[in-house]
């Protein structure tokens, strides 16, 4: 009797993966026309934890974390992405999104600033803004 284990065939088989479905609608996460943009901050301490973005013209919309913020600012973003999400799931266009966000400000730990509503050219610019560049 042999001490050796045999090897399982299965081993050398492909994995093949199949796509269930597509997935919840979503903005698309990048445009390099003009977005408008909110300031999300920390209700406790107004630190800025990061930006809200959209363009109606691409469908487009995300949530910009500001690195300085650290690990809270990327904790808060579920929030935001998964409201983001629902609003496309409503079939609203993305500036009728960032409307409800500052209608409904309130967040986790954080809160949409009032009247922080801006202009951009795009959004690296918005990214480089929550990159502190």
């Amino acid at each position: 009797m042999s001490s050796e284990r045999p090897i399982n065939p299965r081993f050398d088989e492909d994995v093949h993966f199949n796509l269930v479905s597509p997935g919840p609608p979503r903005y698309q996460n990048y445009t390099d026309k003009p977005v408008r943009y909110v300031m999300v901050v920390d209700k406790q301490d107004g630190v800025v934890l990061g930006y809200v973005w959209a363009n109606d013209e691409d469908d487009a919309a995300a949530w910009e974390p500001r690195e300085a913020a650290g690990p809270r600012a990327f904790s808060e973003g579920g929030l935001w992405h998964a409201r983001l999400e629902g609003a496309k799931g409503r079939g609203i266009l993305p500036s009728q999104a960032l409307a409800e966000l500052l209608a409904n400000p309130e967040g986790v730990k954080g809160r949409v600033l009032p009247d922080s509503l801006t202009d951009a050219p795009n959004a690296a610019a918005v990214e480089a803004l929550a990159k502190g560049e």
